[in-house]
């Protein structure tokens, strides 16, 4: 389960993707995550997924 707290989300979803997973899908679909709600929860923090390099920034 992925943590609530968007600074702390950050910080997981980010390592995960250079630790554990090829890109937002894959991590999405082992976590069992939403990807548009994730996605929007990070946009609150003015964050967005950088493709080329696999993470939020």
């Amino acid at each position: 389960m992925l943590p609530k707290d968007p600074a702390i989300l950050l910080s997981v979803v980010n390592t995960k993707l250079r630790d554990d997973y090829a890109d937002l899908e894959d991590l999405c679909a082992a976590e069992d995550a939403d990807r548009a709600a994730l996605e929007q929860a990070l946009a609150a923090m003015g964050c967005h997924y950088d493709t080329a390099h696999r993470q939020f920034v």
